[in-house]
């Protein structure tokens, strides 16, 4: 080499620097696409997410949509037909594990005994009642236990049927409108009769579509009335000894206030519970 010419090869340690240098960039690329790689997948993973959500929204909703047109925890008619069943009063499938819900009554308070008391309606319509602990335990124990914590008093009979084989006033929702609990709800279903027909007087256990979804709601049948027994029937847990006629005079037989679908509505008369007794028999 002469004087003044100017070397084209790198001293030893800039070709090792430039080395070095050609390495980390290769690693920051590799990590950059790494990364974008991960960015892309929680992308794709982040709307695979949406998407089932608003999958399972939609079936969610849908199932609301379903029993959305039958208030909860009401006796059905037998005998209606398929297409009015699917609409109006969806038959329920069987459940595969009822289970009871929320603080139960035990089903020892009944003693396995008869009680007598009574229910006072609108202070003047006042009904012996019997209720049956042999045959409905828990249903029956689970009365008591209201009654003698009084909680129905001041709560409404928001239901009436008033057709010839099909007379009930319904009783005993929290919000008074066939709404609300006391905060549980239980099973099983009991002392059912085997010809589907609740016999004038019963005092019987409202439902919705689970054999477990009993809770504070009743209904006193004044006239024989046919029910659907297919998904399991309603608990029967006593009767009405006394005082029937006075329920007829005075409050069903004033008719419905605004009928639906089914022929059932709010009664004329707005009734409400007044009082409730209760005591062993001894």
């Amino acid at each position: 080499m002469t004087r003044g010419q100017t070397s084209t090869v790198a001293p030893k340690n800039q070709a090792r620097d430039n080395r070095e240098a050609r390495e980390r960039l290769r690693l920051y690329e590799a990590r950059q696409g790494l990364h974008q790689r991960q960015r892309r997948r929680r992308v794709r993973d982040n709307l695979v997410g949406i998407v089932t959500l608003v999958v399972v929204a939609a079936l969610a909703t849908g199932s609301q949509l379903v029993f959305a047109g039958t208030r909860s925890d009401t006796p059905d008619r037998a005998g209606a037909s398929a297409s009015a069943s699917a609409t109006a009063t969806p038959t329920p499938s069987a459940d595969a594990t009822p289970a009871n819900t929320g603080d139960v009554p035990s089903k020892s308070i009944a003693e396995n005994a008869t009680w007598t008391g009574t229910l006072t309606l609108h202070k003047d319509v006042r009904l012996g009642i019997e209720l049956d602990g042999a045959r409905a335990p828990q249903a029956a124990s689970v009365e008591i236990d209201l009654i003698r914590k009084q909680f129905y008093e001041g709560t409404t009979c928001h239901r009436l049927a008033d057709s010839a084989d099909f007379r009930f006033l319904q009783c005993g929702s929290a919000n008074g409108d066939g709404t609300g609990d006391a905060g549980f709800q239980y099973g099983p279903i009991e002392n059912t009769p085997s010809d589907d027909v609740y016999k004038a007087g019963t005092i019987a256990i409202a439902r919705s579509s689970s054999t477990s979804s009993q809770s504070t709601q009743f209904f006193i049948v004044y006239g024989d009335t046919t029910l659907d027994g297919s998904t399991g029937g309603y608990t029967v847990v006593g009767k009405v000894t006394s005082g029937l006629d006075e329920l007829e005079s005075q409050i069903t037989s004033k008719g419905i206030a605004d009928p639906g679908s089914d022929g059932t509505g709010e009664p004329k008369v707005k009734t409400t519970i007044t009082g409730a007794t209760i005591k062993r028999e001894q």
